[in-house]
């Protein structure tokens, strides 16, 4: 049964709310391509695993259960025998092991064409991650910061050996509208008074769209290589998946059950809920374009706070200062 209005229009790139990552990626051959999938055990994550290892990508999940991934893993398998799914550990709401997963990553001598931000907790009630910071923001954000930094320059050296274009895809949210007023509460990041588990999680959402524009701002700069002006041939966008009835709002139950019996009939499947991740990772559509906000796997229009360079910038400093520290 579709999970969504049977009549939802298309957009401007042929494909709607009703698509799914199947659909988006039709036709397109990715062998040659490796990507790596945060959160990829779990919910949109296993579906843009499987569609891109359909597609014939060499994908790296990175989760922070093992076993739970290993298992997904195997299911792709007999699904697709040819795919080459590779399971690593990754605990995003910890510094140590972001740095232990891409020294790993490093060590392994993988290219790396795809980076997939996807991971992400929601609206869990108030708590410090193991680095004593506020744990969505650790988790949803900072964690995905510090690893593409770390993971930067194996993408940068597989974009000028393979020539072709990297992809950094972000996951964020429409919940980014609902952020704190001053949009991140840089002062008082771990101040447990007034905390919203809904506005944080906001603020979190809020802080990856901040973050891909600012990357994407970074990398259009021009270099000096080997005496030559080149530019850095990768992309970033961030985007919304879609409303999804999955388990993330486990820590509100009444809110759960009542998205729950609505979403047998309005919300995305995750099927539908993976495509706009897997549009923006694949589709030629996407060649050159970066700094955008992406739903349904249309270019879409976030908040103008989401757009504000200043406070991007800000917090791409604040954010360095807490991984440096």
């Amino acid at each position: 049964m579709m999970k969504i209005w049977p009549f939802t229009r298309k957009g401007a790139s042929g494909f709607s709310a009703a698509s799914t990552a199947t659909q988006v990626t039709h036709g397109i051959d990715a062998h040659g391509l490796t990507a790596i999938v945060t959160g990829a055990s779990s919910g949109i994550g296993v579906e843009t695993t499987r569609t891109l290892a359909m597609r014939g990508v060499h994908v790296v999940m990175a989760v922070r259960n093992v076993s739970a991934g290993t298992m997904v893993k195997e299911k792709i398998l007999e699904e697709i025998p040819t795919a080459k799914i590779d399971v690593m550990e990754l605990d995003l709401s910890s510094l140590a092991s972001v740095e232990k997963f891409a020294s790993e990553y490093k060590s392994l001598s993988f290219p790396l064409n795809l980076l997939i931000n996807n991971a992400g907790i929601m609206a869990v009630p108030y708590q410090l991650s193991k680095d004593n910071i506020e744990l969505q923001f650790a988790t949803n954000h900072l964690g995905h910061f510090h690893l593409t930094n770390l993971l930067l320059d194996v993408m940068k050296k597989t974009a000028q050996e393979s020539k072709r274009e990297g992809r950094i895809v972000i996951v964020s949210s429409e919940a980014h509208r609902f952020a704190y007023g001053e949009g991140i509460k840089f002062d008082k990041l771990n101040d447990e008074s007034g905390y919203s588990s809904l506005q944080a999680y906001g603020q979190s959402k809020l802080a990856n769209i901040l973050h891909a524009n600012e990357l994407a701002r970074r990398l259009k700069v021009f270099v000096f290589v080997n005496n030559h002006d080149e530019d850095i041939n990768i992309i970033v966008n961030s985007l919304h998946p879609g409303s999804i009835s999955t388990n993330l709002l486990r820590h509100h139950s009444f809110i759960n059950g009542i998205v729950h019996s609505v979403g047998k009939l309005v919300l995305k499947d995750v099927e539908q809920g993976a495509a706009t991740t897997c549009f923006v990772a694949l589709h030629p559509q996407i060649q050159g374009v970066s700094g955008k906000y992406f739903m349904d796997s249309n270019i879409a229009q976030p908040t103008s706070q989401s757009q504000d360079t200043e406070l991007a910038k800000k917090l791409w400093d604040f954010s360095s200062n807490l991984t440096q520290a």
